[in-house]
């Protein structure tokens, strides 16, 4: 909906990824969407006793937001907010804490600005839910950032070694020198001095 000159009303499905206090009653969130990708808006009036937001945005939320863009500002106005799964899904302790801020730095890395972003925000919002539906933190944070690397385009491929194309075999595998690649003990010429990866991480990272 177009509201004026170079203006339009924006209305997503957002997962917060940041909150910092700006002058003295306001907040800049960062958040992702499917559609429009990453996104930093100003929230007016947030961190005023009896705001409207009434402390919905905090980091690693999912919530329905509405929104300004006007131009080609970097900054949108937030206008209204609708919860939809609070923040603390992981709970209050410390390891907890760490590892969502570990997940939100992901994101905030890897996703850009105004782009499309629905893989990215599938996987995060995918990763909150079964972490709060009790799967082990250390399995939910490798699978996260093996699929951050993937989709990325970095992730290197655990079936065949690139260089001779034999299938790759665990014990018998391990980082290049370059330690961008996965590759057999024939073309590394031993391992001695690198990292050696074993059947069952093999057989993890091609599940």
């Amino acid at each position: 909906m177009v509201t004026g000159p170079n203006m339009q009303m924006v209305s997503a499905e957002a997962l917060v990824l940041d909150v910092f206090n700006l002058h003295d009653f306001d907040r800049i969130i960062t958040y992702l969407t499917a559609e429009r990708g990453k996104k930093k808006g100003v929230a007016s009036g947030a961190r005023r006793k009896y705001s409207r937001f009434a402390g919905q945005l905090q980091p690693l939320s999912k919530v329905k937001l509405d929104w300004v863009e006007k131009g080609n500002r970097d900054l949108v106005r937030i206008e209204t907010v609708v919860a939809i799964r609070p923040a603390r899904v992981l709970g209050e302790n410390l390891e907890d804490i760490l590892l969502g801020a570990y997940l939100a730095d992901h994101i905030l890395e890897f996703a850009q600005e105004n782009e499309a972003s629905h893989a990215l925000f599938r996987l995060l919002d995918s990763t909150l839910v079964a972490l709060t539906n009790g799967v082990h933190r250390s399995l939910a944070a490798r699978y996260f950032e093996i699929w951050v690397l993937r989709l990325s385009g970095l992730f290197p491929s655990p079936m065949g070694c690139p260089q001779c194309d034999r299938e790759l075999v665990g014990g018998r595998a391990g980082l290049g020198q370059d330690d961008e690649s996965i590759i057999c003990d024939k073309c590394s010429g031993g391992f001695e001095r690198q990292l050696v990866i074993g059947s069952e991480t093999l057989e993890f990272l091609r599940r």
